[in-house]
Formats: C-alpha cells, structure tokens, sequence
C-alpha cells in the first residue's frame, strides 16, 4: 500500500468518525451521551501522554496531575478565590477557560520538563509519578488559591454552560448532557487533528529520532533538550485542556477528583491503543471509561454469568478484573489496538496485490 494510499484511507476513516461523533447522540439516551464526553476527555488526555510516552520516549506516570492543573485553572476562572482569599476574581465563561487551562499547564510541563532532561527510563518515570503523588498535598497546602480540601463547587454558577438549562446553538435546543458531549468531543477532534499535525511533520520526526537512538538524533542534528522539554509541554497543554473538561463535566474539583490512579490509568490507556500511533487510542479512552463499570455488571458487563458478576462486586473485585483483562490484552495485542489496525491493513494489502495480474 502506498504511503498516499495509506492517507486517503486515513482520512476517509476519520471523515467517517466524525459524522458518527455528530449522530450518535440521537441514538442514544442523555445519560449515554454524558458518559461518551467523558471518554472524549480521556482521549485528549491520551494524544498527549501518547506524544510524550509513545512517540518521544519518555515515561510519565504524573500526567493526571497535569489534568489537575488544567481542571483547577477552569474552576478558578469561572469563579474566582477570593472566596478564600485568593487575588482572582473570576466571571470567566467555561469554555474561554480551556486555553488558559492548557497554556498553564503546558508552562508546568516545560519547567517540569528542564529539569527532567536528566533523568530517563525508569527514573523519570518515578519523578513523574512523584508530581502525581504530590499533587493533592499541595493542592491543600495552598488553599487560598485552591480551597484545599472542600474545593471549589461550579454547579449551579452563571459560568457554567448548560449547567441547569438547555443551551441554544445554531438555532438547535440542546440539553446539558448533549451540550456536553459535543463541547468535548468537538474539542477531541480538534486535539486529534492537531496531534496529527504535529506528528506528521519536522517536529514528530524528530520525537521518533529521540525516541529510537538519542545518539543517532544528536548525530543527525536533533536537539535533545528542545524536542524533550516541547514534548513534555504539548503533553502537558492537552493534559490541562482535558482537565478543564473535567472540571466543567463534573461541575466541581477538589484533591480527590484527579486521584494518583488517575495516571496510571491514562498510562494503561495509551499501552490498551497501541504506542506511537493515535488510531487506536478511542479505544484506550473506551477502556479507561468502561472497564471498571464493566467490571460491576454494568453495561455490557450485565451479560457476565451472575456468579461472576456477584464475585466482582465484592471489595477489591473491579480492581482484580481491571488487571486481568489488562493482562489478557497484552498477551493478545502486544502493540495494542493500533498494531491490530495495522496488521489488518497489510494482511488487505498483501491480499489485494497477490490477486492482481
């Protein structure tokens, strides 16, 4: 299959996506369609991790402390501290909020990032996870800006888009829940595509040099510490766009709602989709989304045997299952969705020129 070729198809594929994103809430319930925003969260959180962990290299296990970052810049703008006698003041409408929430913390990761240039492998990936861990101390520790540990309540604020009203738009009456759902998915698309961009280009070549061989990147003239530090700040900025999200989905934050679990389940994520590729990684956020519900009996969950699903309602039951289906994907699908993807596609290809004359 040519490279061309290749892209056509691409394109068709996620031409195709997006008018199944468009559609799928008149099929299905508004409780569904606020389920799927949530997935369309992760996702942005996953392109991120993805240009950092798959494409550059570089293990982080702090990528939900980055979604905190974003999440808290959300609620501070929209309704201010002085609450707790911070300096701001807020007013700011929700959706205004989310590229300040991704340019804060895409200026956390680059600090975090500088220092890290020396630190790789299983080092880094242990001071990433020291942010992740860090995180809900310091967000009580500095309580004037955050309001600690009762957090910062959005429900009901002016601020707050289609919080307890239908929102209007294109002369279509939307419900909060649809609202939703499209403000995030459309947000999704719009990473995906930039994602892509970026990937496709000078700069996504150099993240796969570093990644590769650092020594034959330097050798071809790649600059370890920019690329490094640019990956950690992208990563970074999608991570703050999708806790923004967060905290406008949840209409509330505090330490608990960014748990430590949090990134290592975005970690699971982008493993699940397939490193260094973005096609599969709908399905990682799917997973991170549905598993642990799945895991109880719910959704589809609901067609396990009834002794299986009574045994996983049991304390510590949904976390045991979450690690053996996990186990089991490895086994079968070692580069994860997108190594399916592409096995599919070159076993088409060879069977498409092995017929021709």
């Amino acid at each position: 299959m040519t490279p061309r070729r290749r892209q056509l198809i691409g394109f068709v594929a996620f031409a195709a996506f997006v008018v199944f994103v468009a559609v799928l809430p008149s099929f299905v319930s508004d409780f569904k369609a606020r389920e799927y925003a949530y997935v369309g969260i992760y996702l942005i959180a996953l392109l991120g991790l993805n240009i950092l962990t798959g494409y550059t290299g570089q293990i982080s296990l702090g990528h939900g402390a980055f979604m905190a970052i974003g999440g808290y810049t959300t609620a501070i703008l929209m309704v201010g501290n002085e609450q707790f006698g911070g300096p701001i003041s807020g007013g700011l409408k929700d959706v205004w909020t989310l590229p300040f929430a991704g340019l804060v913390a895409g200026a956390f990761g680059l600090a975090f990032g500088l220092p890290a240039l020396r630190l790789s492998g299983l080092y880094l990936a242990l001071a990433t996870f020291a942010i992740a861990v860090a995180m809900p101390s310091t967000i009580k520790r500095f309580e004037e800006f955050s309001g600690g540990g009762q957090g910062i309540q959005l429900f009901g604020v002016p601020e707050l888009t289609g919080g307890i009203s239908n929102v209007e738009i294109f002369g279509k009456s939307l419900t909060p829940n649809d609202w939703l759902y499209y403000l995030c998915w459309s947000i999704a698309l719009v990473a995906f595509a930039v994602a892509w961009l970026v990937l496709r280009g000078r700069t996504g070549r150099a993240f796969r040099a570093v990644r590769d061989s650092e020594i034959a990147a330097v050798s071809s003239g790649v600059s370890l510490a920019r690329y490094k530090t640019l990956a950690f700040g992208i990563s970074a900025a999608f991570a703050g766009v999708a806790g923004g999200l967060f905290a406008i989905a949840s209409a509330f934050v505090n330490p608990d709602t960014f748990p430590i679990a949090l990134s290592i389940y975005l970690l699971v994520g982008i493993v699940v989709g397939g490193l260094g590729a973005l096609s599969g990684l709908v399905v990682g956020a799917i997973f991170i989304q549905y598993l642990p519900l799945w895991a109880q009996g719910q959704d589809l969950g609901s067609l396990l045997p009834d002794g299986f699903v009574s045994e996983t309602q049991k304390p510590g039951g949904p976390a045991i299952v979450y690690g053996v289906v996990l186990i089991l994907l490895m086994f079968v699908l070692p580069n994860g969705v997108s190594g399916l993807f592409r096995k599919i596609g070159q076993l088409l290809s060879s069977r498409r020129y092995s017929r021709s004359p």
